[in-house]
């Protein structure tokens, strides 16, 4: 072990040590080396948890709590997909004996542990109360996600947990959220690769699941089912242009019909994809299988935005071109009952270029007429319109135009009159706010299942995963009330 800490030039660099000793464990004081010693590592959420519980000093018991919490830590998987100088992944060993400074869990492993320290040692005057609900503030403060995510999370765990199927089940990032879905005990997830491909990755990435025991595997080069599953997709798109044979390719090789086919069939209670290819393509592939629920036209998608401000729903973001009055009220009574589940209320705003009425286009009729439908099918809806986007945020300028508007305060949902204003407007605020996103929300499918896209985290994954298990939970009362 050597320990190299000079800034910002080392006593001895890192590679002339390994020239010397191959079995060398190096730390140094630098970003750019393996091994930070950074004060930043600790002292921040040394503070944080002698804060919270009233210490009236910080003693050696607190000291080692937070010195084993970081030890403890850097033999955790790491939940996003970080990797060394090198270009390897984070996994404990020479090159990774201590977490990242920069790590978000670091202020959940400290700060928790200094603080019973402090009460075990004799020298909090505010002990503790609950440890979980303070381990569940310390998440809204580490992860932006967090407070606006605690209703799902709480739902997901108080139900049954779910089966979610992976069509990307050999990416990094897949494979990292599935090992906190596993930790967290919402989901057993079915990942489709190849089990040998999975066995090398889980090696590498440090993942601890076990195939069969805490995920299934289908492998999409060999499976019992295969006969089965050709035979069902033949049935939804025989004639559609595809014959027996394009259906055993298909079936062989497009991951997303493989996920469809296991929601439809019962294998799997979700579908997550989208990871790799367009959002067309797997939409289409949702379509033919899954289906529409029946009381829906058409899909829709909801994005949903965490910053500072708050947190903002954006639809229609990925369907949708140019939808008719009875797609956008359709789409907002969805956005409505998905919005529930976060445990929040909905305030809609129906955005345009015209101001209740100020503008007479084909646009800004629709969404005139779309108010009136919803206002018909869901008169409980908090929701008003036709207006414009900043009247739709200031409750001030909203009834300095409309007095008697029927939105309070800021709208929460924004409703777009096409596909193109809905996503420009969200990726713009997204830049700008530095906003994280949620999403996108698939909304009108018979069966639970949502497209990812391709820039998601494995913090992402596992926020939609979540939300899957809910709706499959939601789903099957559903089925059981009915039946």
């Amino acid at each position: 072990m050597i320990m190299a800490l000079a800034n910002p030039v080392p006593e001895i660099m890192p590679d002339l040590a390994r020239a010397e000793r191959e079995d060398a464990m190096i730390c140094t004081g630098r970003s750019d080396f393996p091994n930070q010693v950074n004060n930043v590592l600790c002292f921040p959420y040394i503070f944080r948890g002698a804060l919270d519980c009233g210490a009236r000093t910080i003693n050696e018991e607190m000291k080692m709590a937070a010195v084993r919490a970081i030890a403890g830590l850097a033999r955790e998987e790491v939940w996003e997909v970080p990797h060394s100088s090198s270009g390897e992944p984070l996994i404990f060993g020479p090159d990774y004996l201590i977490p990242s400074p920069f790590d978000p869990r670091l202020i959940l492993r400290i700060a928790p542990a200094v603080a019973r320290a402090a009460e075990e040692s004799g020298v909090a005057e505010r002990p503790i109360a609950d440890y979980e609900a303070y381990y569940d503030q310390l998440n809204r403060f580490a992860f932006r996600s967090g407070l606006v995510m605690k209703p799902v999370f709480a739902a997901a765990k108080a139900a049954e947990p779910k089966r979610i199927i992976f069509s990307d089940g050999e990416d990094e990032r897949v494979m990292r959220a599935a090992q906190v879905l596993i930790e967290e005990g919402v989901s057993r997830p079915i990942l489709i690769g190849r089990p040998n491909v999975l066995e090398i990755r889980m090696k590498r990435y440090g993942l601890r699941m076990r195939p069969q025991e805490d995920f299934e595997i289908i492998n999409p080069e060999s499976d019992s089912r295969f006969r089965e599953y050709v035979d069902e997709y033949l049935a939804f798109v025989a004639r559609k242009g595809v014959t027996p044979e394009r259906a055993r390719t298909i079936v062989r090789t497009n991951t997303t019909v493989i996920g469809a086919l296991a929601v439809k069939r019962g294998d799997a209670d979700a579908l997550l994809c989208g990871v790799e290819g367009r959002f067309e393509r797997h939409l289409r592939d949702i379509g033919n299988i899954i289906g529409k629920h029946e009381n829906v036209r058409d899909f829709s998608s909801l994005g949903l935005l965490i910053s500072n401000r708050g947190a903002t729903f954006f639809a229609d973001t990925h369907v949708t071109y140019s939808p008719t009055a009875e797609e956008i009220a359709e789409t907002t009574i969805q956005s409505a009952r998905a919005i529930s589940r976060f445990g929040m209320s909905t305030k809609a705003a129906l955005v345009s270029h015209s101001n209740f009425g100020s503008r007479d286009s084909e646009s800004s009729a629709r969404m005139r007429d779309a108010l009136a439908i919803i206002r018909e099918r869901m008169p409980d809806l908090e929701v008003d319109g036709e207006m414009h986007g900043d009247t739709a945020i200031s409750d001030v300028l909203r009834h300095r135009e409309m007095p008697n508007s029927t939105l309070s305060g800021e709208a929460n949902l924004l409703i777009f009159p096409s596909l193109d204003a809905a996503h420009i407007t969200m990726t713009v605020v997204q830049s700008m706010l530095d906003a994280l996103h949620v999403g996108p929300i698939l909304l009108g499918s018979a069966l639970p299942a949502h497209i990812l896209s391709p820039s998601v985290t494995s913090r992402g994954i596992v926020n939609m995963a979540t939300l899957a298990v809910v709706e499959a939970n939601i789903a099957q009362e559903e089925r059981r009330t009915a039946g």
